[in-house]
């Protein structure tokens, strides 16, 4: 019921920065938390952001140290701007949509997320 479609990875020089976007289609209704997680070859997933996009939202972004998430309401697109970035941030990130912990609050677990992008890779070198 939901389609994500990750786009803006690649491969940046530490201390660089990357815009990640995640298009988001279908019946979002249900789905009012948007979030980033990004996994390593060997590691498990880790959750990086996550943001209410839901119904009486008074915040779009969210500043969580060098990395800001963000949502287009507009243009459905949620976005994570990553600022002076590590090679321990060397990932595929993939962007996940799910229900509300509570209102106006989302989790920021990957089994609280049953949508799922296929991923986008970021590699960072030093």
């Amino acid at each position: 019921q939901v389609r994500l479609v990750e786009s803006g990875g690649g491969s940046v020089q530490a201390g660089g920065s990357l815009r990640l976007s995640c298009k988001a289609s279908g019946y979002l209704a249900n789905r009012p938390c948007m979030a980033w997680f990004r996994q390593a070859p060997g590691q498990e997933r880790e959750g990086v952001s996550r943001l209410w996009t839901g119904p009486s939202t008074s915040a779009t972004d969210s500043v969580e140290g060098r990395f800001t998430i963000s949502w287009d309401n507009a243009n459905s697109t949620l976005f994570l701007q990553m600022n002076n970035m590590k090679p321990e941030d060397s990932a595929m990130y993939y962007c996940a949509a799910g229900p509300a912990a509570t209102i106006g609050r989302c989790a920021l677990v990957a089994v609280r997320y049953p949508d799922w992008g296929l991923g986008t890779q970021v590699t960072v070198s030093s």
